[in-house]
């Protein structure tokens, strides 16, 4: 795809009169009070509107995105996930069967779209290419997928019991074993951290909310099973968050990422709500204060009519320079 059919693609999605993918993933971000820490219940997050996501649907039931121009309709595991999920939550609130018909679609379609990468790992592609710092040519998997997908599965599994549900949640673990280079989604850098990446780009760019939102799925899996090792690798994510969150503070604005550019990817608006919530959720997961302390000092650079002005002029200057 040409920069300019890039840039024409975004334009009409953030612009455009009709849905497009975007209207799934800008949802308000909302800590879900109902969530446990201690048993796998409700998911830490609402995920209410992306429930009654009000766009195309398969014949199976299954949402698609709209990604406009050439790309279209597309399955993207994450999305189908998370619309699970949010139907699972007001499952258990209300007894509506027929949103735990949409939890059991969403886990069905989930066992049998999950294939065998080059390394010969279990996983949820993404069959369209992405337009990111490189292009992320299809069939590409993300950690983000791998974790939501196992958050889904063991949900419908303790609903449900059907044992192809805890299968594919143990194939999908798989992946958090290996590390990026191998053909997993988990990295170690040269401080000895480790990251879960949402894109599989060299070098790694370590996207702050998808790596957080694959460490609940890791979370999810220990709570389950009781596996030390998930166990483990969950406490060595909270480790890397610990030692490197500030890293991802530039004074007044959060980062989405470790871009390595010169001019650093600052997190849009919607991302920077996100952050907050995700760490909120962190804290109620671990009980650190640390987070929580994170999450309220963003919370006033939020709150600041400069500092949002300035986030958003430099998110448009990366976008230009960058990708």
């Amino acid at each position: 795809m040409s920069r300019l059919n890039y840039y024409r693609r975004i334009f009409a999605a953030y612009l455009g009169n009709s849905n497009s993918q975007l209207s799934f993933w800008h949802e308000v971000p909302e800590v879900n009070e109902n969530a446990r820490s201690d048993e796998l219940g409700e998911y830490y997050m609402t995920f209410a509107q992306k429930a009654d996501y009000a766009g195309a649907f398969d014949k199976q039931g299954i949402p698609l995105l709209n990604y406009r121009g050439a790309l279209g309709l597309q399955y993207n595991p994450i999305a189908i996930a998370q619309y699970g999920l949010g139907n699972h939550n007001l499952y258990l609130r209300s007894g509506d069967l027929a949103r735990k018909a949409n939890v059991l679609r969403v886990a069905d379609w989930l066992v049998s779209s999950m294939r065998r990468n080059h390394a010969g790992l279990w996983m949820w592609m993404h069959d369209f290419d992405w337009e990111y710092r490189d292009t992320l040519r299809a069939p590409w998997y993300s950690g983000l997928a791998q974790g939501q997908g196992i958050s889904l599965l063991l949900r419908a599994y303790k609903d449900n019991g059907k044992a192809e549900y805890l299968d594919s949640a143990h194939r999908a673990f798989e992946s958090f074993k290996v590390d990026v280079k191998s053909g997993g989604v988990i990295c170690t850098d040269e401080n000895g951290d480790r990251w879960f990446e949402e894109y599989v780009v060299f070098p790694e760019t370590h996207v702050l909310n998808g790596f957080i939102w694959a460490s609940w799925g890791v979370y999810d899996y220990y709570l389950v099973t009781r596996d030390e090792g998930a166990a483990n690798l969950f406490q060595s994510s909270v480790e890397t968050l610990r030692r490197e969150l500030k890293s991802y503070d530039i004074g007044f604005w959060s980062l989405y990422e470790r871009s390595g550019t010169r001019l650093p990817m600052v997190a849009s608006p919607f991302y920077h709500s996100l952050h907050i919530v995700q760490l909120r959720v962190m804290q109620k997961i671990t009980g650190e204060k640390f987070f929580g302390e994170f999450a309220r000092r963003w919370e006033t650079y939020r709150a600041n009519r400069v500092n949002r002005s300035i986030a958003a002029a430099c998110k448009a200057a990366f976008k230009l320079l960058y990708y």
